[in-house]
């Protein structure tokens, strides 16, 4: 079988803002709307950060490699990644070896957990992957790791990362499959280590996340050379490396061992950066797609910039007022979060970088934004179109997860319309697969601005949108 997802929770990357340490009192620091100003990266070799990002274990606990192999069977061909080493090699690409002090080979995740996803049968690195399933308690599989796994050393390793697992799993468990509770998962897992020293405690030294995380799609890897600031709200401000590698805090328990990594997620960073949205693969009309450019340079581009030979991005914030989305994660990050805001600026990571998040959601730069469905910063659109035109939207939907196929009229993937929520779902299978948009935090409202659009209009633009 293949191996659950249970075992790649040891990493999630990250997409908040790091919570630890002891709680201060007074406000936080906060953004304003409108433009994110530039922050100089450290530079980084692109090549050497793919290697590293395939290749090294910067999550240090895992399951025990022999209990993994026992539990699972070899992977297809299309769970591996060319340029892997060693072991490396035969693991899912989400999955990367690692030999701890005591000696006891493991298995442990990575970011590719959620940052590659497949398209038209390819796999993509920096897409990210929607189909993932949340919805299921982590410990139970993290606990049944344990029947393969003997006394001593292998044992140790083993409850090290169960335990950890079990720490954070009440704040990761989502309703639908797909949604990513990285927030949650995020603020629950560094509520456990020390602002100063990083070290693990078993008891939470803040108080803890909610335990309904928000929903949140997984953004595209290839914003990122275009990007002043990191997720929905532009927390992340600063050194982007420092940010990135925080995803490694799961098992880094000292300052040292953060340091070591931090040496070269400025190489990951660059590599990210560096990263190219695919080509659409299907045909498209040149006649109509040049109108369309005329009507996304009138109507869509003050937010989401300009392409093609005068391309330019305006890293902008927009208002809850003004955008219109649900505002939940944005309001949690700006009102709810400061003890988290303020550990982090007063942490390691905030030697280098700096959490101030906006109340609002960035308008994201556009490339390759046809594979990347489906839409808003909580998944709640499953097309482009519907996007475009806010009475397409479906209150109720399921994501057709299996067969994959690409609906390249109304870009996204295809899915059924249903008339009922969660409620009516005739079992626990077909209730984890609904988007229920009524629900809180997965509302499709806002963005209504293609509204206001023609039909004609919509569909010139449509077929614009597939040349970014």
């Amino acid at each position: 079988m293949r191996l659950p997802l249970h075992l790649c929770l040891s990493l999630l990357p990250i997409a908040t803002l790091v919570a630890c340490g002891q709680e201060a009192q007074g406000p936080a620091a906060r953004a304003s709307l409108g433009p994110v100003p530039a922050a100089e990266q450290r530079p980084g070799d692109p090549a050497q950060g793919r290697e590293a990002l395939l290749n090294n274990a910067y999550v240090t606990c895992g399951a025990p490699y022999e209990a993994y192999k026992a539990a699972t069977d070899t992977p297809p061909p299309s769970q591996r990644l060319p340029g892997r080493e060693g072991r490396n090699a035969e693991l899912p690409y989400w999955l990367t070896a690692h030999e701890n002090d005591d000696g006891v080979e493991l298995v442990t995740s990575n970011c590719l957990t959620c940052h590659a996803g497949h398209f038209n049968g390819e796999l993509v690195i920096g897409l990210g992957d929607e189909t993932r399933d949340f919805t299921e308690d982590p410990r139970v599989f993290a606990e049944s790791v344990g029947r393969y796994v003997s006394d001593g050393p292998a044992a140790e390793a083993w409850r090290r990362w169960a335990d950890r697992v079990a720490a954070i799993a009440p704040y990761m468990i989502t309703d639908t499959v797909g949604v990513n509770p990285a927030n949650n998962l995020t603020l629950a897992l560094f509520a456990h280590h020390d602002r100063d020293t990083l070290a693990w405690s078993d008891e939470p030294l803040i108080e803890p996340p909610p335990k309904e995380p928000p929903p949140v799609s997984v953004p595209p890897w290839w914003r990122m050379g275009k990007k002043h600031a990191m997720f929905y709200s532009a927390e992340g401000r600063g050194d982007h490396a420092r940010w990135m590698m925080t995803a490694a805090i799961l098992c880094t328990d000292t300052v040292s061992e953060a340091r070591a990594i931090d040496r070269y997620f400025p190489h990951i960073r660059a590599y990210i950066a560096s990263l190219e949205p695919p080509d659409y693969p299907f045909p498209v009309d040149s006649q109509l797609a040049g109108r369309g450019q005329q009507v996304f340079e009138a109507h869509c581009s003050r937010c989401h910039g300009r392409y093609g030979e005068q391309e330019s991005y305006p890293n902008l914030v927009i208002g809850l007022d003004e955008v219109g989305t649900d505002p939940e994660l944005a309001e949690y990050m700006g009102d709810g979060a400061d003890r988290f805001v303020r550990w982090f600026n007063d942490s390691f990571f905030g030697e280098q970088a700096r959490a101030a998040p906006a109340p609002g959601y960035v308008a994201p730069p556009l490339d390759g934004v046809w594979a990347t469905a489906p839409y808003l910063h909580n998944g709640s659109v499953p097309t482009l179109r519907a996007l475009l035109d806010s009475s397409q939207r479906p209150r109720y939907w399921a994501r057709q997860v299996e067969d994959r196929k690409y609906d390249d009229e109304a870009l996204g993937w295809r899915h059924r319309v249903l008339d009922h929520g969660k409620p009516g779902a005739a079992n626990p299978e077909e209730r984890k697969r609904i988007y229920d948009t009524t629900l809180p935090g997965y509302s499709n409202q806002g963005h209504t601005f293609g509204d206001a659009l023609s039909k004609g209009e919509r569909q010139v633009l449509l077929e614009y949108i597939k040349t970014l």
